[in-house]
């Protein structure tokens, strides 16, 4: 079944409005949708989001999701793989990019001083029926 997206023209993203913490992420972590729904129940769909971190924000475990994700870091800086204390990991600038297939995992992660991410996740049908 291919994906069905929304039309959307270039528009003004309001930046003020519209975030809300994703379910299981600690505060200091908000997404703003930009397009779609991901039903992550059902294994089908797409989203791209928006995803900022406020300053000192991290968490504490290694993510693994179901489904493809890209990243890319629009703003400030993302450090990639601390421990569960916010420690370690290698830092990135903006401009860096990520593609992630269904299984692999990723994190921590954590910003000195605020990050903004571009994220689209998306199911692949033929994975997703396996």
């Amino acid at each position: 079944m291919p994906i069905k997206k929304e039309h959307k023209e270039f528009h003004t993203v309001d930046l003020t409005r519209g975030w809300a913490v994703p379910p299981g992420y600690p505060e200091g972590i908000e997404q703003q949708i930009l397009a779609g729904h991901l039903d992550e129940v059902n294994k089908t769909g797409f989203r791209t989001r928006h995803l900022r971190f406020a300053p000192g924000v991290f968490t504490t475990k290694p993510f693994e999701h179901d489904y493809w994700e890209e990243v890319y870091l629009l703003s400030g800086d993302l450090i990639v793989g601390c421990d569960e204390n916010g420690e370690g990991g290698k830092s990135f600038p903006p401009n860096t990019y990520a593609c992630r297939p269904p299984g692999t995992p990723h994190g921590p992660f954590k910003s000195l001083n605020g990050c903004l991410l571009l994220e689209v996740h998306i199911y692949d049908d033929q994975e997703s029926q396996k």
